[in-house]
């Protein structure tokens, strides 16, 4: 479904972020992308969705495809039309909107008066709690409910790829556990999923591929049962320590970078 092929980005004509990075997300799939801050995730996303002109940033090399298609440098708004939907970091809801509000603003491209009753339905079976509120301002809801809401306004234009940016970020433990729920009944109903996760052990409990960036470079992909193995990955995404030793990520020396990324 969705291909990133040999991708590199620089900013303001200068400082090269991604440098030559390739993914993809299976129809039907759910990919986990993993990395430290500064890794580059948030510029794939912003490259996969349009939105880095914004930001000064430029693809200068690469090429992203959707079902085939190349859709690397058309507008984001024409990349929705086309299915790909996005919950940013952060929720970023509209807070002085009503849920039915911020509902009805999620399916503005779409013309199809049925596809958004469909959609609309499919949110609230979703998310109950959305249905109960669905008049209460935004601004008001707890922060889980305004994951949940984000989430339910991307489902609107019923995408076939959904792009997830740190879902669980500030979120209790027993609500990371409800929204990773349902992330997994999204996906069971037909909907890709791309997850950008600091949590691995919640991302990679669900998904069927994951990658692992580390400063504009993919280091290693392969199924979760694949990374969960790794030493490494354990021990600077899982917390799980072999020794007393503390180091930061960029002191492992031994970390395989795959050449083939940059092929």
């Amino acid at each position: 479904m969705l291909s990133v092929e040999n991708l590199e980005v620089v900013y303001n004509d200068v400082i090269l972020v991604l440098r030559g990075i390739s993914l993809e997300v299976g129809g039907g799939r759910i990919v986990a992308l993993l990395g430290a801050n500064g890794a580059g995730k948030t510029t794939t996303l912003r490259a996969i969705t349009g939105l880095l002109d914004i930001h000064e940033g430029e693809i200068t090399k690469g090429e992203i495809r959707l079902d085939g298609e190349d859709v690397t440098h058309i507008d984001p708004s024409k990349r929705v039309v086309k299915g790909i939907s996005q919950v940013m970091e952060g929720r970023r809801v509209f807070a002085e909107l009503t849920v039915e509000e911020n509902l009805r603003a999620g399916a503005y491209v779409n013309r199809d008066t049925d596809q958004v009753k469909e959609a609309h339905d499919r949110v609230m079976n979703l998310f109950p709690q959305l249905a109960e509120r669905k008049n209460s301002t935004a601004g008001y809801l707890s922060g889980g409910e305004q994951q949940m809401l984000a989430i339910g306004r991307a489902l609107m234009q019923d995408p076939k790829l959904l792009i997830l940016d740190e879902p669980s970020l500030g979120l209790a433990p027993l609500l990371v556990q409800e929204v990773r729920d349902i992330i997994v009944e999204i996906n069971q109903q037909g909907t890709s999923v791309l997850l950008i996760e600091q949590n691995a052990s919640m991302a990679l409990s669900i998904s069927h591929h994951g990658y692992i960036m580390e400063t504009g470079k993919m280091v290693m992909d392969g199924p979760p049962s694949k990374l969960l193995k790794d030493e490494d990955v354990k021990e600077f995404y899982l917390g799980l320590h072999t020794t007393g030793e503390k180091k930061s990520f960029r002191d492992v020396k031994h970390y395989k970078r795959r050449k083939r990324w940059l092929s």
